[in-house]
């Protein structure tokens, strides 16, 4: 039973007031979208993930559409991290070898003297799942060598599919901050390329690579929507990168004429939601095992690159329980009436279950005050991105059909 502890909001004032010291989003350009596209499409097997219209469950929630983007299509990997992981591997190799990092294409890689210099490099990083497996991918079709370090409590699934493109995989006896660190220590240790998803004062050059890897989700979404922009995107965080990128994004192509833009994060790891609550400019950290079913969110520090952006345009933090991912997953699961069945793993549904829960009738009386908050009304078009798959399919399968308990 869903309840109104589930869901707790910040709402963010300054988001539409123009103020001269806001961090600038230029480096999410349309330039910037337009140059990772274009990687993006010599990658083998790449193209556009489906932008899928749910008419039936607008009709329940009282809108007029909700549109996913379904990142479970993107090059057999179930989640939308191989984005940033190979615009940020081939970018950074490619300047390691003399290449050209803004016109690499993965045909760049191929030649055989380029080739053996490539299999003497090592990339790192520290994942809960996705991007590790994002990193280990990029490395195997580029010819490096890859380490991924992956938190306590990781599924055997999540580790057995990064280990599945040839990376050498490690458990570390810590949560996803401290893997992250081991991750950066051993990386300056033994001269290897760190790529991680987050960032920090001192390392940022790889992490925006990543962010920008990410606009071609929104690209590909705009395109798809031939004109018709949304009232509403709605995105989850772990760190906030893809969350940052697409609202620097938002940003450059629409200023104050954005969509109303939406963090949605679990309860029990969400950072961004605690940084925006404190009331000050820097990020705020969270400790502990960041106990939740949404594995690729359990994040305790926002990336720096990413919470500017957040902090300064955002405008609704949301903190969810594990309970709105369960409704998120089953309704794309049980779609009503014509509606096509999305699968979507545990943080890829959250913000569909957040919208459910919302606006479905039971839910718009106990919480108005976030509806107010978003401002959703009978004319919205709301937009979401559900990043992930059944990344454990046997966790999918299990909540799906009903017999699990959430916290």
């Amino acid at each position: 039973m869903i309840d109104r502890t589930d869901i707790s909001f910040v709402a963010n004032s300054a988001a539409r007031v123009p103020r001269q010291e806001k961090t600038s989003t230029s480096v999410f350009s349309p330039e910037s979208a337009r140059a990772a596209r274009r990687f993006h499409r010599t990658l083998p097997g790449y193209t556009p993930t489906p932008l899928v219209s749910l008419p039936g469950l607008a009709g329940r929630l009282g809108v007029v559409e909700v549109r996913v983007k379904d990142e479970s299509k993107r090059f057999g990997l179930k989640a939308f991290k191989v984005l940033g992981a190979s615009y940020a591997v081939a970018t950074v190799l490619a300047q390691r070898l003399g290449i050209d990092p803004d016109k690499a294409t993965f045909k760049a890689f191929a030649p055989g003297q380029i080739r053996k210099q490539l299999r003497k490099m090592t990339v790192c990083t520290a994942t809960d799942g996705n991007h590790g497996r994002a990193v280990a991918w990029a490395a195997e079709q580029l010819g490096c060598s890859a380490v991924v370090y992956m938190p306590r409590g990781t599924v055997a699934a999540r580790f057995d599919a990064v280990a599945s493109h040839g990376a050498d995989v490690s458990l570390i006896d810590a949560n996803y901050d401290g893997t992250v660190r081991r991750a950066a220590e051993d990386s300056d240790r033994n001269g290897w390329i760190l790529v991680q998803d987050t960032a920090w004062a001192g390392y940022e050059t790889i992490p925006l690579r990543i962010m920008q890897g990410y606009l071609s989700i929104l690209d590909e979404a705009l395109e798809q929507l031939r004109g018709e922009i949304p009232s509403h995107v709605l995105v989850q965080a772990g760190v906030g990168s893809l969350a940052g990128a697409l609202l620097g994004q938002l940003n450059e192509r629409m200023g104050e004429k954005r969509p109303m833009f939406a963090v949605v994060e679990p309860t029990q790891a969400s950072c961004c939601f605690a940084s925006m609550a404190a009331g000050t400019r820097d990020p705020r950290s969270l400790e502990g095992d960041l106990r939740t079913i949404m594995a690729g969110l359990a994040c305790g520090t926002p990336s720096t690159v990413a919470w500017d952006i957040l902090r300064d345009y955002a405008d609704v933090f949301v903190a969810c329980s594990d309970a709105i991912a369960v409704c998120g997953m089953r309704s794309l699961a049980r779609p009503l009436g014509g509606d096509p069945r999305i699968i979507s793993g545990e943080s890829g549904a959250i913000t569909v279950g957040m919208l459910v829960t919302l606006l479905e009738p039971e839910g718009r009386g106990v919480f108005s005050d976030v509806v107010s908050a978003l401002r959703i009304t009978e004319s919205s078009r709301v937009l979401v991105i559900s990043t992930e798959g059944d990344t454990d399919p046997d966790s999918y399968r299990t909540i799906v059909r009903g017999s699990v308990q959430s916290d």
